[in-house]
């Protein structure tokens, strides 16, 4: 394992130590030759691991080996004999099988046969390979041609794997790479893998492993909005998407990040937190005037981590993430925001498909915001983003009467039918609550002109049904009118009627006196004959 100075191989040949004791039962044996082992074991409790406890417990010995050129004298052929000798005691004293010898160009400093010490240096591996132990020998960073990895040169040819650590700096941020340059015997990637040193210890991130093979569901998860789940014919997010929520400075993209994570806490899903703006205090009192209580799953099913962008480079952003998701094991990841990420465009979008692919390979429900430039048409650089996305959801602004609206809009969300609507949403100390869509002569009117609108078809409905009222208030009393002259026309009719009776009476009855005073007259008439 060879590197230049601060890369970690002492950690990492400490970790190989310590994991292989802690996990797999293994005891090791370390030989240093340039620190003792009290500064060993004090710069490995950084990692966690208590190596003064492992020595006492005779699971790891430690032998310092100290090169005084003052107490230490040259005579005859040089070889390692005396380093055989004081192997071979700490390996049987602790019954080891792992060894690490820490730095070993230490022994040849000042030797300057070149064949002798590739014969030694042999000579030592098929030593540690009869004694049926793995063995680590950390090697400084030659300073001669681009094939040199080591110091002498010689290293990287005897050894069966040769692992280089490498601490680059680019645009004033260092991150720390590694790079198996050869492995006997072994199929073993090629490329360049971020590694990150911090508390938890040693996270190496394979950027090759992420693909197209994971698997997908058609279950769905609640965005937090019942109205935003309406505009997803799904009724929410398909579990394991991948969803931007992009917009201006001020729509709310973070609260809508904040809304989904509730939902998610209150059913006790774990909910991981990426945060490249705000620290997690500020945005649990941020979150608290929008109604959103996130303190009380701090600690608990929520876990939120604050790094500024410029803090680390993409690549070790990605493995900090990457260790974060593995140790956490979330069932949804906030992003927050994406466009914080700065480097080369394509280096930000490489970083963020491999992102998007280890975080859908773990089947995890993913919200990434992202700061728009505009509030009009979607930039390349959204656009570009976008296509790694299954949902978008974009946030806009819209100014009307002196006064700025929010909007929102589903651009798309991949295997389901949705929304083509542009919604209203106001953001109050209630949380968010849409507006239901309003659309007049003028198009989507919203704010003040939404309720100037709402007025003036309120008055033209009230002004539309009192004339109705008055034109059924007319048409009574003219019915009134009408009846009352029905009833004196039938009254007049009855009347002529009545008396029309009494003439064809008077009639009848005289019709009926002349034919009885004809009789009359008729029976005189034959009496007097």
């Amino acid at each position: 394992m060879c590197g230049a100075a601060g890369c970690g191989k002492t950690l990492f040949a400490m970790t190989f130590l310590a994991e292989g004791v802690l996990k797999y039962g293994e005891h090791g044996v370390l030989v240093s030759f340039e620190e003792s082992a009290e500064d060993l074991a004090a710069n490995v409790a950084s990692l966690g691991y208590d190596v003064n406890a492992l020595i006492e417990q005779k699971k790891l010995a430690i032998d310092h080996v100290k090169i005084d050129p003052t107490v230490i004298e040259e005579t005859g052929d040089y070889d390692l004999e005396g380093l055989f000798v004081r192997l071979d005691y700490a390996i049987r004293s602790v019954n080891a099988k792992r060894v690490v010898l820490d730095t070993l160009e230490a022994l040849f400093a000042s030797f300057p046969n070149p064949v002798l010490l590739r014969a030694e240096l042999r000579r030592l591996f098929d030593w540690l390979k009869e004694r049926d132990v793995t063995a680590i020998v950390t090697a400084e960073r030659g300073a001669g041609g681009p094939g040199q990895l080591t110091r002498h040169g010689i290293e990287e040819y005897v050894s069966d794997c040769v692992i280089l650590l490498d601490n680059r700096v680019e645009n004033q941020v260092s991150t720390r790479r590694l790079r198996i340059v050869k492995y006997r015997g072994s199929a073993h990637g090629t490329n360049e893998y971020p590694f990150l040193i911090d508390t938890t210890g040693i996270s190496v991130l394979p950027i090759t492993s992420a693909g197209l093979s994971h698997v997908t569901s058609n279950e769905t998860t609640s965005t937090g909005i019942d109205d935003l789940d309406g505009m997803l014919g799904a009724g929410g997010y398909f579990v394991g998407s991948s969803v931007l929520v992009s917009g201006l400075a001020g729509t709310g993209k973070t609260t809508f990040a904040a809304k989904f994570v509730e939902a998610r806490c209150a059913l006790g899903e774990r909910t991981l937190w990426f945060a490249f703006e705000e620290s997690p205090e500020q945005i649990v009192r941020n979150m608290h005037s929008v109604g959103l209580d996130l303190a009380q799953y701090l600690g608990k099913s929520l876990r939120i981590e604050s790094a500024r962008p410029s803090f680390f480079g993409l690549e070790m952003h990605l493995a900090r993430m990457a260790r974060d998701i593995e140790l956490f094991k979330p069932t949804a990841v906030v992003v927050d925001p994406i466009s914080a990420l700065r480097g080369v465009d394509a280096e930000v979008h490489a970083t963020l498909l491999r992102l998007v692919d280890l975080l859908k390979a773990h089947g995890i429900t993913a919200i990434f915001t992202s700061l728009t430039s505009t509030d009009q048409a979607p930039s390349v650089d959204d656009r570009s983003i976008s296509s790694l996305m299954d949902t978008w959801i974009s946030l806009s602004h819209m100014e009307t009467n002196g006064e700025r609206n929010r909007l929102v809009y589903v651009l798309k969300s991949r295997g389901m039918d949705h929304s083509n609507q542009v919604r209203e949403y106001k953001i109050s100390n209630e949380g968010i609550a849409m507006v239901p869509a309003y659309v007049g002569a003028r198009g989507v009117l919203t704010g003040s002109a939404r309720l100037a609108q709402e007025v003036q078809e309120r008055d033209e409905i009230a002004a539309r049904e009192e004339a109705v009222q008055q034109k059924v208030r007319e048409l009574a009393r003219r019915r009134k009118v009408v009846e009352l002259q029905v009833a004196e026309l039938q009254s007049t009719l009855e009347a002529e009627a009545a008396e029309l009776e009494a003439l064809i009476t008077q009639r009848d009855e005289r019709e009926r006196t002349r034919d009885a005073d004809r009789v009359d007259m008729a029976r005189v008439r034959r009496s007097k004959q």
